[in-house]
């Protein structure tokens, strides 16, 4: 009998484009399709713009499967937009692929655009190469003026006694990762629970615009807490004290483990449980501030986003950063933020 071999699909640049990227203007004034594309934003309104790029090794393992990681290229630059309380509006993609397989483009284009459509933000352009696998999002929001003043959210708000706020859970998706790395084992479903954190976060839109006016400062934990805390610290020129206890009770597979369940039964001592609270990244959940008399104002932004928030500390006059435990016990502070070149 003969042999049938089945050959690779092979696609040049505009065919991968046509088949998986291109869909009809939806806000834009002009996609995907020309040497640039055209996006009025809403009249009284600034835009907001940020990028993020993934690498292969570096952001993500290669066995990654592509649908989980078309969410997250996305996920993470929508994070952004939130941590400014800014309106999802589009993006733009930059592709570098080893080369174009339909059976990882498909999936991969599915995770990015569920996601892009669940916000309403549409895919206007970009560009798509060969080499090393590589995903540069840029995205584009809007945020409104009012009386002539930007209501979005930065990082130089913060003022002395204001409280600390931080949205969802803590630590899980670090906690994914070093098992995956091998650094310790975790059982089957709690790898699975905290891998969905690793690879799909929930990029806090809502909450961040039901913040506009409420929060004094916002920046989304992509590299850890404590050193995403430290950029609004130094930004606003205040200091602030944080109860490691509190937000190490964040970490969701913790709190599983109280369970009497062995599936979940996970053997951390208190400071690694810290370590992964405070310096874990890859969160993407909304660390912000908001003066103590507007905590009426947070619980209603937390419930009209659905969306759980948690005081962990309070900013101060006085520089620097504090970490005590539940006893107001004073910690040392060793939690280092991830760094890209190191």
């Amino acid at each position: 009998m003969p042999t049938h071999i089945k050959k690779p699909l092979t696609m040049g640049e505009f065919d991968l484009i046509a088949r998986y990227f291109k869909r009809p203007a939806r806000r834009a004034a002009l996609g995907v399709g020309d040497d640039c594309a055209l996006l009025q934003p809403t009249a009284g309104c600034q835009l907001a713009i940020s990028s993020d790029m993934l690498v292969q090794g570096r952001h993500f393992f290669a066995d990654v499967d592509p649908h989980t990681l078309g969410h997250k290229a996305l996920a993470v630059n929508l994070s952004d937009l939130a941590a400014c309380g800014a309106k999802p509006l589009a993006f733009t993609l930059a592709l570098a692929l080893p080369q174009a397989d339909a059976s990882w483009l498909a999936p991969f284009s599915q995770g990015l655009l569920a996601l892009a459509d669940a916000h309403d933000c549409e895919l206007i352009g970009g560009d798509t190469t060969q080499g090393p696998l590589n995903i540069c999002i840029t995205v584009f929001g809007e945020v409104p003026l009012a009386a002539g003043q930007s209501l979005a959210l930065l990082r130089s708000g913060a003022q002395p006694g204001d409280d600390l706020y931080v949205s969802g859970t803590l630590g899980d998706a670090r906690l994914a990762l070093e098992a995956l790395r091998g650094t310790f084992a975790l059982p089957a479903q709690a790898l699975a629970r905290a891998r969905l954190r690793l690879e799909t976060p929930t990029p806090r839109v809502a909450l961040g615009l039901a913040l506009r006016g409420v929060a004094s400062s916002a920046i989304d934990i992509s590299d850890g807490l404590v050193g995403d805390l430290g950029h609004i610290l130094e930004s606003s020129a205040v200091g602030a004290v944080v109860n490691a206890d509190i937000a190490t009770e964040l970490i969701a597979a913790r709190t599983r483990c109280s369970s009497t369940s062995a599936q979940f039964d996970i053997n951390l001592q208190l400071t690694q449980w810290r370590t992964l609270a405070l310096a874990g990244g890859d969160d993407y959940e909304l660390l912000f501030t908001a003066p103590a008399r507007l905590r009426d104002s947070v619980l209603k932004a937390a419930q009209s986003s659905q969306t759980r928030v948690t005081c962990i500390g309070q900013i101060t006059a006085v520089p620097g950063l504090r970490i005590q435990d539940g006893h107001g016990q004073l910690l040392s502070n060793s939690y280092a933020s991830f760094d890209h070149f190191a």
